[in-house]
């Protein structure tokens, strides 16, 4: 049975979820209500890094959520139902003999289904909510602007992603949004949303071995930071080329590297206090995880 219902405790929860297209792969949503959370009051939907350590996630906006009476649900994609990269990261959108999911399929659609349930379970009368991805989280976030209806989200951060997919039909996806069925409209699109890549300008190894290493990744620069640079530039001269309203931003975060808790943190700040905090109030004696 698909999961279409939400209704977290007070405090923190992991509640089962059941994706309707895709009922044998199972997840949770780790979540954090605050007491004095009212139906009103904004929605966080946070996106985990490559150790799927979504309770972690929630954990790391906690104190934003106190402050702020926010809503957070980090929908959980374990290792054992959606396994690499493919599976989470790249949305489950080329099989592995290089065919295209049906666009229903595709699991950057989920978000949005967590937030109707949550909706669906009383706890929430907002039809939107802030889309925030760290590190793999980051790709699944801009992959799902690229690709998905934006109206569920008014607002969408992707925090250090290890690379970047282009807003060009001419590469193919991951790369690039070609093979997929979309058109100019949806490039378009994309550069309209208002995006928000947050980009630590300590984030500059590159040996880390969960840096993506493949050719195209490479193409987008040595680390991190600078591939950041890269999409962003990429992206407004083909915006200036093609003559299209270009609404990104390119949100340096000094002092910070590949570390979710303090990209949380400047997250949270930024869209609920309209400020980036000094580093030293963004990093904690451990660094977050990925």
């Amino acid at each position: 049975m698909t999961t279409t219902t939400l209704t977290p405790e007070i405090g923190r929860s992991t509640l089962p979820f059941v994706d309707p297209f895709h009922p044998d792969r199972p997840l949770n949503v780790n979540v954090y209500r605050p007491a004095d959370h009212g139906p009103d009051d904004p929605v966080v939907i946070v996106q985990h890094g490559m150790l799927r350590n979504g309770d972690e996630y929630r954990d790391f906006w906690i104190p934003a959520a106190e402050k702020h009476r926010l809503l957070i649900a980090a929908p959980t994609f374990s290792n054992e139902h959606f396994p690499n990269a493919e599976s989470y990261n790249n949305g489950l959108i080329v099989e592995g003999d290089g065919s295209v999911q049906p666009v229903e399929k595709w699991l950057y659609a989920v978000p949005a289904r967590v937030l109707a349930a949550l909706r669906n379970g009383g706890v929430t009368r907002r039809t939107k909510a802030h889309l925030f991805g760290h590190s793999a989280g980051g790709q699944f976030a801009h992959r799902l602007l690229a690709t998905q209806s934006h109206d569920p989200f008014e607002a969408v951060a992707a925090a250090n992603p290890g690379w970047y997919t282009l807003p060009t039909l001419q590469r193919s996806f991951p790369e690039g949004l070609g093979r997929l069925g979309l058109d100019d409209s949806a490039i378009a699109r994309w550069f309209a949303y208002p995006m928000h890549i947050f980009a630590g300008d300590q984030d500059t190894s590159t040996d880390d071995p969960n840096l993506p290493a493949q050719a195209e990744a490479l193409g987008q620069g040595p680390h991190r930071y600078a591939r950041a640079h890269f999409v962003y530039d990429f992206a407004r001269r083909e915006a200036e080329r093609l003559g299209l309203p270009f609404n990104w931003t390119l949100i340096r975060i000094a002092g910070v590297g590949h570390d979710g808790a303090a990209m949380s943190r400047a997250a949270a700040a930024y869209w609920f206090e309209g400020r980036i905090p000094a580093a030293d109030e963004l990093v904690s004696a451990e660094a977050g995880a990925l």
